[in-house]
């Protein structure tokens, strides 16, 4: 981050399933389905990273499919996850 800047993510609010979709930077989940795969978009053999923020209750994360650790994730708290591109791969972050 630099002073005076700011920095621009693109947002949807999605129905939580057990595949999304992600083509946006911020993900608002709504409902409390667990998600156990989640499909990049960054193009170009390129990482990224996605925040996922439940809004009605607890979301969970599961290892079923292409997400390295199984997260709980709390109402109106955000989630950061990282995608290796190499490791074809989400590693989420908690935060509080």
């Amino acid at each position: 981050m630099f002073p005076g800047l700011t920095t621009k993510l693109s947002e949807a609010t999605v129905a939580s399933t057990t595949t999304i979709d992600v083509k946006t930077d911020v993900i608002l989940l709504t409902g409390s389905t667990a998600i156990a795969e989640l499909i990049p978009h960054f193009g170009g053999g390129f990482s990224g990273i996605v925040v996922l923020i439940p809004l009605d209750g607890t979301v969970g994360l599961t290892t079923a499919q292409n997400i390295s650790a199984a997260v709980t994730m709390a109402a109106e708290r955000s989630t950061i996850l990282v995608y290796s591109r190499t490791e074809e791969t989400w590693y989420p972050h908690a935060l509080s």
